[in-house]
């Protein structure tokens, strides 16, 4: 049986390797440099005690016993695709597919050593946790709350988690009756966060802002982070007591000494059908990806598993000599439930339409309940929903 590698364990990896393995006809192997899947869009529950670190990982072992692929626990260092190689920290990998969903990295601003994140390495929402309760502890203070983009792709950017995690925040500090000794601010570089949801996501989020009294600081970009607040480039200074910040994404550091074709940002250059630009058998997908895409979209968790479907379905069709393929392009759109701790907003967006639906109590609530059906539908044989 022909060999496939796929290279990273979040979603877009973990459903390639799932389609795959349904098929039975090859040896399926991803590796991943931890022995979970992260559950990010529900780990902004993490910091405010209600979600803990265990509930939004879900166990490569668990969705190995139901799908039976390999799995390798290591660290891949470098790809050599004329030679058809991985080489990683501990093994040296051959292939006759090649799958890289190994996820970006983060664009390294002065600094920012001095910030929190809840959108870097899983362990990190743990130190913003615990930050969090020692200022928490003290009563009262500052905190600010931001992200970036990345003026290079457009795409790489994590807006829509800062937004919840600030709103939950004011929700959560409400509940334990101290509120209004802490003052809270929100910052992006660029003049109208949000935009990218379409027409009326920024009249409503303003409205949001003012009825929970949260700050803005919109339209100067970051100077450098310090351990007392953010520096812009007109030199003014926001003051911080504690900042959480979710940089923009840029290309993986393990793909700098490929031969692979990427974009000005770093990320790997591909067809509508994921496979790599003169590279037939390997495939990019997820946020290794560069997206050809309008300025509006945004790399989310249900395009790369809709991409990982893709390449398992494409991969197979390739092996029949068959050559209808199936893209990406078609299915790009934004979807999210942009949670606020006691509701949330219904968002979406696609070329024809953008919509925007406030979801009191209940969004909450179905923002929970898909936290336990993306955990339950990847070790069970509970049906998975299309673009969900």
């Amino acid at each position: 049986m022909k060999k496939i590698l796929i290279l990273g364990g979040g979603f877009a990896g973990i459903q390639a390797a799932i389609e795959l393995q349904k098929n039975k006809k090859f040896t399926v192997s991803l590796v991943s440099d931890r022995d979970y899947l992260f559950v990010f869009p529900i780990s902004i529950w993490v910091p405010i005690h209600k979600n803990k670190f265990e509930d939004v990982k879900i166990p490569l072992a668990k969705i190995q016993k139901k799908y039976n692929f390999n799995v390798i626990i290591d660290k891949v260092t470098q790809i050599k695709s004329n030679e058809k190689k991985v080489i990683c920290q501990n093994s040296i990998l051959d292939y006759d597919y090649l799958v890289i969903a190994m996820g970006a990295e983060k664009l390294m601003h002065k600094g920012i050593q001095n910030t929190t994140t809840i959108c870097g390495k899983p362990e990190q929402i743990l130190d913003m946790q615990h930050s969090l309760d020692q200022l928490i502890a003290q009563g009262k203070g500052k905190i600010a709350i931001g992200f970036s983009g990345n003026p290079k792709d457009k795409s790489a950017v994590r807006g829509g988690p800062a937004f919840e995690f600030i709103f939950n925040l004011h929700n959560y500090l409400k509940s334990k009756k101290i509120r209004d000794n802490f003052e809270l601010t929100f910052f992006a570089p660029m003049a109208e966060p949000g935009a990218k949801m379409g027409d009326g996501s920024l009249k409503m989020l303003d409205k949001m802002f003012d009825a929970s009294k949260i700050n803005k600081h919109f339209g100067k970009k970051i100077k450098e982070f310090e351990n007392d607040g953010i520096v812009f480039e007109d030199n003014t200074k926001l003051f911080s007591d504690l900042t959480m910040f979710i940089a923009a994404g840029t290309g993986h550091s393990a793909l700098t000494t490929s031969n692979l074709p990427m974009n000005d940002a770093g990320f790997i250059k591909i067809n509508d059908f994921g496979q790599v630009d003169g590279f037939p058998e390997i495939f990019a997908i997820g946020d290794s990806a560069a997206l050809e895409s309008p300025d509006w979209v945004a790399k989310q968790g249900h395009i790369a598993e809709i991409m990982g479907q893709n390449t398992a379905f494409n991969i197979q069709h390739i092996e029949k000599g068959k050559n209808n393929l199936k893209g990406y392009k078609s299915h790009l759109n934004l979807l999210c439930i942009m949670d606020t701790g006691n509701g949330a907003a219904f968002v979406y967006r696609n070329n024809k339409r953008s919509l925007i639906i406030q979801l009191p109590i209940i969004g909450h609530w179905l923002k929970k309940a898909w936290g336990v059906y993306a955990k339950i539908s990847k070790t069970t044989s509970f049906p998975r929903l299309p673009g969900m």
